[in-house]
């Protein structure tokens, strides 16, 4: 086969290629531009929206994820698959803004985003069949798992003639169909040779949300005048999002890895569907979620032209911050569950108490509402840090 074409198998040393890194640009604009849909429809409605975009995103990204883990995604035909997957995304991400209600002229936006959704499978799938010609169980599940993307997608583009609650609701119905098919497909078939690469591929896009979620602070207030309520405000911010990088990498990034790689066969593939795919996706979406509630906060307190001072966070961006945290905390703990057989208690206690003083928060300026959510953060990864300092150890260790 000419070299232009060749397709060249993952081995176990493999790690992440620079093309891969590449591709996860797209990923950071397509999130920030999610962020921004949310932040311009602050109703339930625009939530549900945004986190289902989200979901669509992340399905677009793991399928790639899970193709540079079987061949090299900077070598032959697998380049040019991601060269054009990257294409397509960058058209969805500019689509989002109109995903759910076209502006006035031009082209349709809404059926243009579920026409990119399905490009991306087709790709994905000519790549993944190229990749499987010599391996007929592979092939099999890859056209078993590719079926459902395909409804999926044709849901959308029927979703996309619709509109509110029920243009939702067939998203929801697309992206069901999507995420449960390639469950009942099943691990039979499926590659994981390389799992570290695998792990430090999703590491990398933690790593990626939570860099967006500091963007989306910066953005929100970059034309706004400086003042040093808006710096420490800033500051604190920062500190959340730090300690939601140790939350994961101090322990579970660890922890998921060594599983995936101790495991072999269909139980690696398993570990790597669950933990992976499917409880990254709650992960990522309470960073996305976090971003917006904290893009809020930090304009309500530097925009002192529209918000009066001492404004307090509200609603739907108020929920959005502290159930954003929530979330990410019992996704992590749904991950120590799936590869350690028990719960994190405290984290799931953390989460539970950011929901039950929610309401009370609103009484808080937007400065304060911060100060008391990187307050929560601290003293989580403290406790973690110092009581649980030795059983830490004990879990690296084995």
């Amino acid at each position: 086969m000419p070299t232009s074409r060749r397709l060249t198998a993952v081995t176990e040393g493999h790690r992440v290629t620079t093309l891969e890194l590449f591709f996860d640009l797209v990923f950071v604009y397509a999130i920030t531009q999610t962020v921004q849909l949310m932040s311009d429809h602050l109703t339930l409605l625009g939530l549900g929206q945004g986190v289902v975009v989200v979901a669509v995103l992340w399905w677009c990204w793991c399928a790639y994820a899970w193709l540079g883990t079987t061949v090299r995604a900077d070598e032959g035909a697998a380049r040019w698959a991601l060269f054009g997957a990257m294409t397509v995304i960058m058209l969805m991400a500019l689509t989002i803004p109109e995903a759910f209600g076209d502006f006035e002229g031009g082209l349709y936006a809404p059926l243009l985003f579920a026409v990119c959704y399905l490009l991306v499978r087709l790709l994905h799938l000519v790549a993944y069949l190229g990749a499987a010609r010599e391996d007929p169980e592979l092939r099999s599940v890859v056209l078993r798992s590719t079926a459902p993307g395909i409804c999926g997608a044709l849901i959308l583009a029927g979703a996309a003639f619709t509109g509110g609650w029920t243009q939702l609701g067939l998203w929801v119905l697309a992206l069901g169909i999507d995420y449960v098919g390639v469950h009942v497909a099943g691990a039979r078939g499926w590659r994981v040779p390389a799992p570290g690469h695998f792990a430090e591929r999703f590491g990398l896009v933690v790593i990626i949300a939570l860099g967006e979620s500091i963007v989306a602070i910066g953005v929100g207030i970059s034309t706004l005048p400086m003042s040093w309520l808006v710096l420490l405000t800033s500051g604190l911010a920062l500190s959340v999002s730090a300690g939601m990088w140790w939350l994961y990498f101090g322990v579970v990034a660890h922890v998921a890895e060594r599983r995936l790689t101790t495991a072999t066969g269909e139980e690696r593939v398993r570990l790597a569907t669950d933990s992976y795919t499917y409880l990254h996706l709650p992960l990522v979406a309470g960073i996305v979620l976090l971003a917006l509630g904290m893009k809020k906060a930090l304009l309500y307190v530097a925009d002192t032209e529209h918000y009066p001072p001492g404004a307090a966070l509200h609603g739907v961006a108020l929920w959005a911050m502290t159930g954003g945290l929530a979330l990410y905390l019992v996704a992590l703990s749904a991950l120590r569950r799936r590869n350690l057989g028990g719960w994190n208690v405290q984290r799931l206690a953390v989460a539970a108490f950011l929901l039950a003083v929610t309401p009370a928060l609103e009484l808080l300026p937007a400065a304060a509402l911060v100060a008391a959510v990187a307050a929560v953060t601290a003293a989580l990864v403290t406790f973690e840090r110092v009581v649980l300092a030795q059983r830490r150890a004990r879990l690296l260790a084995h």
